[in-house]
């Protein structure tokens, strides 16, 4: 099967508070000429962040990508967590890269430990075998030992830890400055840099 032209890029949401980011990260993949697909996975509390942070509700789950971008999304598809067969459970499945956001610590403590028991951890877990970009948006704090210790895990099995920490030197205005601003370093560690992003020049004393 030749690969789509264009990336493939996974993208899971677990339940931890940050839905914002990953509308945000959505939006940006749909609207990218770079990206050709984009599969969305969301666990069960993933799907109830969306209902709490969102009021976003989908009674056909196909509809969801569509719902959370405010437009029809032509490149996302929507997979259903229990399907454990879907296709990105495979590493012979082309996929470029994948960015957990947000990222519960249950689903990285369950990365870290290779229990891929669903489809949103077996497609990290995939990532990680098969040696592809592995960002995860780890919305946690403060943090225990037991999260600390998965997080120098996942690092050392090859992902991105990257917690949801917004950043105030560029001086945003709104909490959507800040929201796509983290974004575009999401993309970026993705391989899909964003020209709006934010690039520090230094400062003269």
């Amino acid at each position: 099967m030749a690969k789509p032209e264009g990336r493939t890029i996974t993208i899971g949401i677990t339940g931890a508070s940050g839905a914002l980011y990953a509308q945000s990260v959505l939006r940006l993949l749909d609207a990218d000429r770079r990206v050709s697909r984009v599969y969305l996975i969301a666990s069960d509390a993933g799907l109830r962040l969306l209902s709490t942070e969102l009021n976003t509700v989908a009674a056909d789950p196909k509809k969801l990508p569509s719902l959370l971008i405010g437009s029809a999304a032509k490149k996302i598809e929507y997979l259903p967590n229990k399907d454990i067969g879907a296709s990105v459970a495979s590493g012979s499945t082309l996929v470029d890269a994948m960015a957990v956001v947000p990222c519960s610590a249950g689903a990285l403590g369950a990365i870290a430990s290779g229990i891929a028991n669903d489809l949103l951890t077996r497609a990290a877990d995939v990532c990680l075998k098969e040696r592809r970009p592995l960002v995860l948006c780890l919305r946690e704090t403060p943090l225990n030992r037991i999260h600390l210790e998965n997080m120098l895990r996942v690092h050392d099995a090859g992902a991105t830890v990257m917690p949801a920490m917004p950043a105030f030197y560029y001086g945003p205005k709104t909490i959507g400055d800040m929201i796509e601003q983290f974004a575009y370093r999401v993309l970026a560690q993705l391989g899909l840099p964003q020209e709006k992003q934010y690039r520090w020049k230094g400062r003269k004393e």
